[in-house]
């Protein structure tokens, strides 16, 4: 399995996303006891996050991505995934 870097520009308002939130923080927890999701937060004073996964492919994880539930409400503006190659840490192929 490859591992992957993914940025979401959010396009809502703090408010809007503050809804959202838990729902998203629920998919991430079921996501990472799978063993999937690597790690992930927002920036700080900026309106992004950083997200690391492992996953078979850049379209699997595209389509596991879809079912966040930020994407689902469309607050997600821009979503960039790029493979990374870690060779030092925890999560190095």
């Amino acid at each position: 399995m490859a591992v992957f870097a993914v940025t979401y520009l959010y396009s809502a308002e703090p408010d809007d996303l503050n809804l959202v939130r838990p729902s998203h923080r629920a998919w991430l927890t079921e996501r990472l006891a799978e063993g999937s999701l690597l790690a992930s937060g927002p920036m700080v004073n900026n309106p992004t996050a950083l997200l690391i996964w492992r996953a078979e492919s850049v379209e699997a994880l595209a389509k596991l991505l879809d079912q966040d539930p930020f994407d689902i409400a469309g607050y997600i503006g821009e979503r960039t995934i790029t493979e990374w190659n870690p060779i030092f840490g925890p999560w190095r192929v």
